[in-house]
């Protein structure tokens, strides 16, 4: 699905986070722990490679742990890079946090505070994090993305300059499949996105991947329902119909987006480290079959100019 929602402050803070960055030490990213790939911003990704990074798994308690586990895995064996999962009902464990930030200052032997960028995408918790860690409300927060609009340098602790970047996404979701889960899990605005697209790659996948908790959450379940099946059926169990009976597809893939969004299918993770691993193949063998369809565009825009000035 095609992600066409970059309002300008995102814009101007991936600017302004390109500027700050040689001063930065340490990278705190918070990801979803329901969908850490698609999660995590390629853009930071592209300017943070020598850094420090710590990977924080958030909304643990509503994703899969076996899932997330594997993801901990995974990142703990990167280099310059460590990982936690996290739950933002665990106050304990998240002003813990500090403690790595400050063994990360340990080892660079810097004088002076350490200066600490946190990022994320929208609506990923980042703001009630560092909420958390000052024992105040500092940030604004919300259930809607692109609360934080602007960079804020916040003095956390005389060892640690914390600087807190606006949710961000990227210019351009390169993979589809991407697209679908970071709005299946509210990363972006529902005005920039078609709900009935995005319901149906929501039920397609929990009926094949979590097909028990549908059962549990919706009793009257069939296994033999397909997605736009289950959906008509959920608008009538629901009362989610339009005229004369017929289903409203808008008001109850909304609906269905609801129940997602707010944990009532709990615990799921949309993704592994080998679903990653085979999506980054097909992203740039797409993103290759896209690049030659270009350029033999190019070549036949050529054409035509070279014969309309042969006619002339």
């Amino acid at each position: 699905m095609a992600i066409n929602w970059f309002p300008g402050h995102m814009h101007k803070a991936t600017k302004s986070l390109r500027n700050i960055l040689p001063k930065i030490d340490v990278i705190v990213e918070i990801l979803d722990a329901r969908i850490p790939y698609s999660s995590e911003n390629p853009v930071i990704q592209t300017f943070a490679h020598d850094k420090f990074r710590i990977k924080l798994l958030n909304k643990a308690d509503l994703a899969d742990s076996d899932k997330v586990q594997d993801w901990l895995n995974y990142y703990n064996q990167q280099p310059k890079m460590s990982a936690k999962s996290l739950s933002m009902l665990q106050k304990e464990k998240v002003q813990g946090l500090i403690n790595d930030i400050l063994e990360v200052k340990k080892s660079t032997e810097k004088v002076g505070p350490l200066n600490v960028l946190c990022v994320g995408i929208p609506n990923v918790g980042k703001s009630t994090l560092i909420n958390h860690w000052l024992g105040r409300k500092a940030v604004k927060t919300g259930n809607e993305p692109a609360v934080t609009k602007d960079i804020q340098k916040i003095k956390l602790s005389d060892d640690i300059m914390l600087w807190d970047s606006p949710g961000i996404l990227w210019p351009k979701v390169e993979n589809p499949k991407s697209g679908y889960r970071l709005a299946v899990t509210g990363a972006i605005k529902d005005t920039a996105i078609d709900h009935g697209d995005v319901a149906y790659f929501a039920a397609e996948f929990f009926l094949n991947d979590y097909f028990a908790k549908m059962q549990q959450r919706f009793n009257w379940l069939d296994s033999s329902l397909a997605p736009v099946e289950f959906l008509e059926a959920f608008a009538v169990n629901s009362g989610a119909l339009g005229k004369k009976g017929a289903v409203d597809f808008d008001r109850i893939s909304k609906l269905f987006l609801t129940e997602i969004r707010s944990g009532q299918i709990t615990p799921f993770t949309m993704e592994t480290p080998e679903m990653m691993a085979k999506e980054l193949v097909e992203t740039e063998a797409m993103l290759d079959e896209k690049a030659k369809a270009k350029e033999v565009r190019k070549e036949r825009s050529k054409q035509k100019k070279g014969f309309s000035k042969k006619g002339r």
